[in-house]
């Protein structure tokens, strides 16, 4: 499952550990993920989406039809 944001577009990003002794090795900082399902009433039927938390909190802000149509802006399909 690709670590990606259908909305807000956010992937993983990188960096380093750092331990105490101050040696570095990277690693990997991953997005809140979570899977969703919203109602569509201009279709009539349900979509469900993988959005981080922070796109989940825009979608109850602009409302589900904004979302979708941004989604599809990007040239993902929904």
């Amino acid at each position: 499952m690709a670590r990606r944001c259908q909305l807000t577009g956010a992937g993983p990003a990188f960096g380093k550990r750092v331990s105490h002794s101050h040696r570095r090795t990277s690693r990997r900082f991953d997005p809140n993920i979570q899977t969703k399902r919203y109602w569509l009433p201009s279709e009539g039927r349900y979509v469900r989406l993988k959005l981080s938390v922070r796109a989940i909190r825009t979608v109850d802000r602009i409302g589900i039809e904004a979302a979708v149509a941004r989604i599809r802006a990007r040239g993902e399909k929904v």
